[in-house]
């Protein structure tokens, strides 16, 4: 298991410092590139730039908390937390799209529905 990590393009783990504006002072943020990665896969999720996403992180810590005390952190934090919720959500597909396919693979549910007959209508007596 540690081959894998070991073997990581010592590129992921170089920090790149970046200066962000949050809530109009520009602020230098010195994360690993791998981070930074991630940060622009989120931001590019919710429709925003990295610099957005960031200064919206920072408002709404700020709004929760009342302090940001080591901002970086929470970032790489923030980053592992959306990777991980990825791999869940990709679980649950995986298990929802297994589910599925039990089911019609069962015997018997392999006739259509349209060759499935017909219920008679009930004549009253």
């Amino acid at each position: 298991m540690c081959e894998y990590f070991v073997k990581a393009d010592p590129i992921q783990y170089e920090q790149r410092t970046r200066t962000v504006r949050i809530r109009n002072v520009l602020t230098s943020l010195r994360l690993e590139n791998m981070v930074w990665d991630i940060l622009a896969e989120m931001a590019e999720e919710e429709g925003c730039t990295t610099n957005a996403l960031i200064s919206n992180f920072h408002d709404e810590i700020l709004a929760h908390r009342g302090e940001v005390p080591n901002f970086a952190s929470f970032l790489r934090v923030t980053s592992m937390r959306y990777l991980r919720r990825c791999v869940i959500n990709m679980e649950r597909e995986q298990t929802n799209t297994l589910a599925v396919a039990n089911v019609t693979n069962l015997p018997g549910r392999a006739q259509s529905l349209e060759s499935a007959p017909k219920p008679v209508a009930a004549v009253g007596r």
